[in-house]
C-alpha cells in the first residue's frame, strides 16, 4: 500500500512561484512513475507532469512546459513540482499520483495511476 500526501499549495499572485511536495510512505518511488495532475472547478482532470524515476525521464503538459519542473528526492522519498510564472489559469487542486503497476507509456492519462493523494489547492490571483 502506498500513501501520498501533498503539501505546499496556497495563494500567490500572477507571476509568482510555488513549490508543491508529495511525500510517499509504504514503498519507495524509485521503480515507479510519479505524476502531477490538476483539476479546476467544472473542468476535467488535466495532466501536469510525470517523472519516470528509474530513467530520470520527465514529461510535461503543454500548458506548463517551460514554467513547471518535476523532480525527485530518493533519500526523502519525495517528489516536488516547482511552479514558476504562475497564471490565474493555473488555479486548481493539484494531485500527486503514482503508477506502481509498471506501465511503459501513457502517463499523461490519469488511468495509468493507481495511487492518488488527497490534493492541495493552488490559487493564482490576477
Amino acid at each position: 500500500q502506498v500513501q501520498l500526501v501533498e503539501s505546499g499549495g496556497g495563494l500567490v499572485q500572477a507571476g509568482g512561484s510555488l513549490r508543491l511536495s508529495c511525500a510517499a510512505s509504504g514503498r519507495t518511488f524509485r521503480s515507479y512513475v510519479m505524476g502531477w495532475f490538476r483539476q479546476a472547478p467544472g473542468k476535467e482532470r488535466e495532466f501536469v507532469a510525470a517523472l519516470r524515476w528509474s530513467a530520470d525521464v520527465r514529461t510535461y503538459g503543454d500548458s506548463v512546459k517551460g514554467r513547471f519542473t518535476i523532480s525527485g528526492d530518493n533519500a526523502k522519498n519525495t517528489v516536488t513540482l516547482q511552479m514558476n510564472s504562475l497564471r490565474p489559469e493555473d488555479t486548481a487542486v493539484y494531485y500527486c499520483a503514482a503508477d506502481t503497476r509498471g506501465y511503459s507509456s501513457g502517463h499523461d492519462f490519469s488511468e495509468r495511476y493507481n495511487y492518488w493523494g488527497q490534493g492541495t489547492q493552488v490559487t493564482v490571483s490576477s
